[in-house]
């Protein structure tokens, strides 16, 4: 896989929505404090969970859908990815089919295999994983975001 960068950031932030897969209500949970994190920064953005009919975050219910095939658009959305490994793998590949542009592996979302199938034909145009960043566990929206955020213009 292809190192992870400033560039490949604000790839994944020039995309105009984004979602969040594996967001959740419980505020002790990193799927809540991302989503969360995008609401703040006053985003578009989708909350996905299969069992969840709504995520609450910031004091209100957001509307949540069940996966990344009932987004709107998606292959203008970047997408968040907050599940263990043995689930990241399915959300990635319909990812792919739905033409997502982007997607950003949170530590602990991903093993080799799923870095591997990220960098696969058909590539996505954005992969923000792995080693890098300015936190400990690697690249994360909440340690790196904003300095993405900064470099793609929208903060």
């Amino acid at each position: 896989m292809k190192m992870t960068t400033e560039a490949t950031v604000r790839k994944f932030f020039s995309s105009s929505a984004f979602a969040v897969v594996g967001a959740s209500s419980n505020p002790a949970k990193f799927g809540h404090r991302v989503f969360a994190w995008y609401l703040a920064h006053e985003l578009p953005v989708t909350p996905i969970n299969p069992v969840s009919k709504t995520i609450n975050a910031l004091g209100q219910d957001h509307p949540a859908i069940p996966d990344v095939g009932a987004l709107s658009n998606p292959m203008q959305t970047s997408l968040s990815v907050i599940t263990p490994p043995s689930v990241t793998l399915k959300v990635l590949q319909e990812a792919k089919k739905l033409g997502i542009p982007s997607i950003w592996l949170q530590p602990g979302s991903f093993d080799d295999e799923i870095l591997k199938f990220a960098s696969e034909e058909p590539a996505f145009e954005a992969v923000v994983a792995g080693d890098g960043g300015r936190g400990h566990e690697g690249w994360c929206v909440l340690v790196d975001g904003e300095r993405g955020l900064r470099s793609a213009g929208k903060l």
